[in-house]
């Protein structure tokens, strides 16, 4: 605001005061009499550009209020326009209590004698703005820690995350090896194991096969009518105790394998019976024979005739009934098996 020059005062005379008025022992300022003061044009003509405004003493409340609430409207609306371009909500501005305001002439009065509560009340609106400015700036500071804050532990779950996939991903890939790895071993155990069947299977068909040409069945045009283990009441033991070997009489009977005679002639239900027992000490018996060949005693090869199919003993027709006693023990076992085991198929 531009410094108006001072108005010029009235003329006091305190000598023209009459004495002890009011009852008072001492002439009061604000006792009278005074002079009377006319303004001219010339003493009061407003320098060109600027404004004067005379002081008013005593009784300028009314109007002094009223310049003082323009003054406060222009600074609150100040405050208002500082307020938009920062964003930040207005800034509350305390004001003292109107009686203790000073005049609006010591509101304009560019004098160096100006009230101190005009300077503070300026000063506080500075303060204020100044105060708005720098609450706007820590509110800022603020937001930028708090947003800061934010990023890193947005980061720090980023980076969990990221590890803990990266874990899983490894583990996955670890457990597929693993599993793969397995599956592998597995599956080359499985196929040593068939190459190791497969190699046994071929070197058992390889003996066999050897076996096979030591080793011949009893005759060579066959039925087979009565196998080992067949339950009935025509034999003594409740079952039947070889293999029975159906053919015409007369029919050639053939040594199943190299060995020696220790048995031939009648055996009762067995009818005419040829025992030939081998080098590991198995016998093997012929029976229902309609003749013996050989003679106890007489070493024979594989395939040497020893007698003839017959119908002699317990039997219902014409057959050479087979039956293995290993070591020469009383009980016979199967002799199907024992067949098979030397390479032959009955």
């Amino acid at each position: 605001m531009a410094s108006n020059r001072p108005a010029p005062t009235a003329p006091f005379v305190p000598s023209q005061r009459d004495g002890e008025p009011y009852g008072y022992g001492n002439q009061r300022t604000d006792e009278g009499p005074w002079e009377e003061w006319n303004p001219t044009e010339e003493s009061i003509r407003p320098v060109r550009g600027r404004h004067r405004v005379a002081k008013q003493r005593g009784g300028g409340l009314a109007r002094s209020s009223t310049v003082l609430g323009v003054g406060v409207i222009a600074a609150v609306g100040a405050g208002g326009m500082a307020s938009a371009n920062t964003g930040k909500p207005p800034v509350s501005i305390s004001m003292p209590d109107l009686p203790d305001l000073p005049s609006v002439g010591h509101l304009f009065d560019d004098s160096s004698d100006a009230p101190a509560a005009t300077t503070a009340s300026l000063a506080h609106i500075g303060t204020a703005s100044a105060t708005d400015q720098g609450g706007s700036d820590a509110g800022e500071a603020l937001r930028n820690r708090i947003m800061a804050q934010a990023d890193r532990q947005q980061s720090q779950v980023d980076t969990k995350a990221t590890v803990a996939a990266v874990a899983a991903a490894e583990k996955q890939a670890d457990d597929a090896a693993a599993k793969a790895e397995k599956a592998a071993a597995t599956e080359a155990a499985d196929a040593k194991k068939d190459a190791e069947a497969a190699a046994a299977k071929k070197a058992e068909a390889e003996r066999l096969a050897k076996l096979a040409k030591q080793y011949t069945l009893p005759t060579t045009s066959y039925t087979i009518t009565g196998t080992f283990g067949q339950p009935g009441s025509m034999w003594s033991s409740g079952y039947h105790t070889g293999l029975d070997f159906a053919a015409p009489t007369g029919t050639l009977i053939h040594a199943i394998h190299s060995g020696k005679i220790t048995g031939a002639g009648w055996a009762g239900a067995y009818g005419y019976r040829t025992i030939l027992t081998l080098d590991d000490g198995t016998e093997l018996w012929f029976c229902h024979q309609s003749s013996i060949n050989v003679t106890v005693g007489q070493k024979v090869s594989t395939g040497q005739v020893i007698g003839r199919v017959g119908a002699t003993g317990n039997v219902t027709g014409p057959h050479v009934h087979v039956e293995v006693h290993p070591n020469g023990q009383a009980t016979a076992i199967d002799p199907m098996t024992w067949l098979r085991s030397k390479g032959l198929n009955p």
